[in-house]
């Protein structure tokens, strides 16, 4: 054949494709009939075809049908290329995954759940196109964004649902109450509920603010603790600072100062030991519709909470 390291920029495939089913009918009349063209339509295909090729495909002399050894050459490697075009075509919409695009999650800070870190996982696994933007805000911003049809799915820490919002458990994370080094109670042991009641607190703005943190809700209305707050943030790093530097005792997630305690320079008080915790849940808004990207997602935490209920 002629032509070779140009024929691909100037192959119209169109005239590939009336040949392919030429050669695979064996007639122009029948071949014409297939393509819904006709005869004369497809006869002129075949010449463009040769004429690009610069070789005869098929005996005109003939009273049979019959291909030429170059025209035999072409509709071999036709039926390969269309063959593989139905192949890919298949893989395409085998694969196809509607699941693209950007994926919104807000968070508590520093929460520790095994479940959230093997939803992020597992969704990334079987869907890697999925962009992700994860924001650190507290509970009661993250209840209002998503009540307010602000943020598609949130996950933070609720006393209770929250009427009007979709609300998956997802787990329970355990909170201690603490005081830094300088404290005069660091190190103590044998500390009542009563003797904290005066001490000055530190405090998350989201519980000072009416949020529902549970824990701090908790320590006010059973234990009274807590009533006299000399510190706030929304932020766990500066509630963890203050505490540090000995503002006041505060609560803070046990596993997210593991590291702190270990080295001396938090202390988690023994009052109340154990019994202070939050639920942490997924929070969405039955209101608005999600995207797919969004419901294939949660999809995933549903299917992992499933196995978290087997026995």
């Amino acid at each position: 054949m002629n032509g070779l390291p140009s024929l691909v920029a100037s192959m119209n495939w169109n005239l590939l494709r009336t040949f392919h089913v030429i050669a695979e009918e064996k007639s122009i009349t029948r071949a014409a009939q297939r393509l819904a063209l006709r005869q004369p339509s497809v006869s002129l295909s075949l010449q463009r075809l040769e004429e690009t090729l610069g070789v005869q495909l098929v005996e005109r002399n003939s009273r049979n049908f019959l291909l030429t050894t170059n025209g035999e050459l072409v509709a071999k490697h036709c039926a390969e290329i269309f063959q593989s075009v139905t192949r890919l075509s298949d893989q395409i919409a085998a694969d196809e995954d509607v699941t693209i695009g950007l994926l919104r999650l807000s968070i508590v800070s520093h929460l520790q759940s095994a479940l959230v870190d093997e939803s992020i996982r597992l969704a990334h696994e079987r869907h890697p196109s999925v962009t992700w933007r994860i924001d650190v805000a507290n509970s009661s911003d993250i209840v209002r964004q998503v009540a307010q049809e602000v943020l598609p799915i949130g996950i933070c820490l609720l006393m209770k649902p929250v009427v009007g919002l979709d609300c998956r458990l997802l787990c329970r994370e355990d909170f201690a109450i603490f005081c830094g080094r300088e404290h005069r109670l660091f190190g103590s042991t044998d500390i009542s509920v009563g003797s904290l009641q005066q001490e000055p607190f530190v405090a998350f703005t989201c519980a000072t603010d009416g949020g529902g943190f549970e824990p701090m809700a908790m320590l006010r209305s059973g234990s009274g603790l807590g009533q006299r707050v000399v510190g706030s943030s929304s932020n766990l790093e500066e509630v963890r600072r203050m505490i540090m530097s000995g503002l006041g005792i505060g609560v803070l997630p046990v596993a997210a100062v593991e590291q702190d305690v270990a080295s001396g320079t938090i202390y988690p008080l023994p009052t109340l030991e154990g019994m202070i915790g939050a639920d942490v849940y997924m929070v969405t808004n039955p209101n608005v519709e999600l995207r797919p990207v969004e419901r294939v997602y949660l999809g995933i935490v549903d299917e992992l909470l499933a196995l978290a209920d087997q026995p």
